[in-house]
């Protein structure tokens, strides 16, 4: 991190005070303090002369007290911190005493009994939500130091002398209290205090910094709308950088571990959306240094979570129609200040970047007044110059690995973006240059996969991630049913080729890359399922070459037969198909049969043809109970 932890208040001499009395002619031991007397003593208000006595008396005990404090001391200790800050108002010659106070705060917890920590407990929980009751005092040392106690609880440090008959508190001792006593909520709630002061208000955020690691204080930060209340402010002037970075680390703290929802509903504004818009236009143009392009992805991920509320702004703050943009500049050229001589570099940092734009596009797409904005933003356009094989030297910005990763990446958000923006996709000759994309998948060109990637997973030295995601693409725009991009894969000949595919998978299986060999022959079969089904020339097409890819992967296994066949066919008739296949499957001596087989299937599939061409009527009513069905 960039901002290291202020030190903590350091202990000075003397000898640990308390009501038990005892000798100060041994170190550590007791000094003998009646706390009731000071108590008395502040509280009176009629005598000559007080205020003089009453500093003295809180003077003393601060000296008595340089040790730590006992917990069974603690209720009281704090009964008079809080009669010094009600004085301050009238006698500002107390916050000299308080501040000595509070600083005793950061000190050891000491205990004389194991059982002190349960016996002291509510009196520990009470003394330390005084601390955020206490911010409403305006005075910026007093806050400070509050401040300076709450990051103390995080770094404890044993006590500098020994003292005897007492051991410190567990480490987590103070920690536990702070969450019973509801310290983060107040200290949330002080934040609306400090508008015009930034010292103040960064002591805080490092306070809620510590604070939000636990899950019990982000949910009472939550109840005190900590979400918005930071994030709205996340662009308010600080030239150190550490409201920002603070603020960031509280708003991940808070989407962690309190309720998700609820966090993104307080995010869902526009008064937080236009202050992430900001921060992040800033970091993206702005931003140069390690730090900086961190900072930007932390931002731009809290944003991919707030978008996928379909009630966040984020059309109307302007920050979808920014984001199109981002994603976009690096392939398709655009006049937009925003971006005129913006270049990523292949950092990884600026890698990670552009996967992070490319997801929040797919998430983006999901609201429906998006589509003129992607379509404006031309998307469809800049993911397909990723839709191509590798060429020969051609400088590109990215490493090997990289843009791999990037492709897949690309090509997966085509499958969510591209059913949306048919036109679009079709204007781009989608099926041309995915049908040649998927061509180069299955060539001999050398070509080494890295597969290190998500996406890549089962394509590492070949191309089967590439030709798995190439397939996803064709089944999304397949299952559209849109006849227009239907027929124009059929006329650039896709069912031949997606058999030729199929067979090469068979000659290339092997069990190490078997699962993403079935993903693809699964896929390859739902496409053909989607062009052939209600369309009898189209299987015509599949005809006896498709059958005999059937055949081979039944004498493998028939089940996949009976899987992948009955796609290529309405419900009723591979209900029928399938009581063929299994009529087979119940002799014996044919399963070995394969030319016996091919002739029985063969049979059935001529014969189906012939029928619905010699009854129009039954194809109507056969089509009619499918769609019910």
């Amino acid at each position: 991190y960039l901002f290291e932890r202020e030190g903590a208040p350091q202990a000075g001499g003397g000898s640990l005070g308390g009501r038990e009395g005892g000798s100060n002619r041994f170190p550590g031991a007791f000094k003998t303090m009646d706390l009731n007397r000071v108590i008395n003593l502040l509280e009176e208000t009629d005598k000559d002369d007080l205020e003089e006595k009453q500093l003295k008396s809180v003077k003393k005990l601060v000296q008595c007290y340089q040790n730590g404090l006992p917990l069974r001391d603690l209720a009281q200790i704090f009964k008079i911190l809080n009669l010094c800050a009600e004085k301050i108002e009238n006698q500002p010659h107390f916050i000299e005493s308080a501040f000595n106070i509070l600083k005793l705060c950061g000190l050891p917890f000491l205990k004389k009994k194991v059982s002190d920590e349960i016996t002291y407990a509510e009196d520990t929980a009470n003394s330390i939500a005084l601390l955020g009751e206490l911010m409403k005092i305006p005075n910026s040392e007093l806050r400070i130091q509050i401040c300076k106690c709450i990051v103390d609880f995080y770094h404890a440090e044993p006590p500098k002398k020994h003292i005897t008959g007492y051991q410190q508190a567990s480490s987590s001792y103070k920690i536990k209290m702070a969450e019973v006593g509801g310290l983060a909520k107040t200290m949330v709630q002080s934040l609306a205090l400090l508008e015009n002061q930034l010292v103040e208000k960064l002591w805080v955020l490092k306070a809620l910094q510590h604070l939000s690691t636990s899950e019990v204080n982000c949910t009472l930060m939550m109840k005190a709308q900590a979400a918005s209340g930071i994030c709205a402010h996340l662009n308010d002037p600080d030239p150190s950088g550490q409201l920002l970075f603070r603020s960031s680390e509280i708003l991940w703290n808070l989407l962690e571990k309190s309720p998700k929802e609820e966090i993104i509903q307080q995010l869902s504004n526009l008064e937080c959306l236009l202050a992430l818009k900001e921060v992040f236009k800033t970091l993206f143009m702005r931003g140069f240094s390690h730090y900086d392009r961190q900072l930007r992805n932390d931002i731009l991920v809290i944003t991919t979570i707030i978008a996928q509320n379909p009630g966040a702004p984020m059309i109307e703050c302007g920050f979808t129609k920014d984001l199109i943009l981002f994603a976009t500049f690096n392939e398709v050229k655009s006049q937009n200040p925003l971006v005129k001589g913006l270049k990523l570099s292949n950092s990884y940092e600026d890698f990670e970047l552009k996967k992070l734009l490319f997801n929040i596009i797919v998430i983006l797409c999901k609201d429906l007044p998006t589509i003129q904005l992607l379509i404006d933003g031309k998307v469809i356009l800049a993911l397909f110059t990723y839709v191509k094989k590798p060429e020969k030297n051609k400088i590109i910005e990215w490493s090997a690995a990289q843009y791999e990763e990037l492709q897949l990446h690309a090509i997966a958000t085509l499958s969510s973006v591209a059913p949306l923006l048919t036109e679009e996709y079709m204007l781009c000759q989608g099926n041309a240059q995915v049908l040649a994309f998927l061509e180069w998948c299955e060539s001999e060109d050398s070509f080494f996969s890295h597969g290190n990637s998500f996406h890549g997973t089962g394509g590492r030295g070949n191309k089967f991630a590439q030709m798995r995601y190439s397939l996803r693409l064709l089944r999304a725009m397949v299952y559209l049913e849109d006849e227009t991009i239907n027929s124009d894969l059929c006329e650039k000949g896709t069912i031949q080729q997606l058999i030729g595919v199929f067979k090469n998978t068979i000659s290339k299986s092997n069990d190490k890359e078997e699962a993403i060999i079935l993903e693809i022959q699964s896929d390859i079969l739902l496409v053909l399922s989607g062009l052939c089904e209600h369309h009898i020339p189209r299987k015509e097409i599949f005809g006896t070459e498709g059958v005999d890819i059937i055949l081979r992967v039944m004498k493998i296994d028939p089940t996949k037969l009976q899987t992948g066949l009955v796609l290529l066919y309405p419900k009723k008739e591979g209900r029928r198909l399938k009581i063929k296949i299994n009529e087979i499957n119940e002799i014996e001596h044919i399963i070995t049969d394969a030319t016996e087989i091919k002739k029985i299937i063969t049979d059935y599939y001529e014969q189906l043809h012939a029928n619905k061409l010699d009854n129009i009527e039954e194809i109507d009513k056969f089509l009619e109970t499918y769609n019910q069905d």
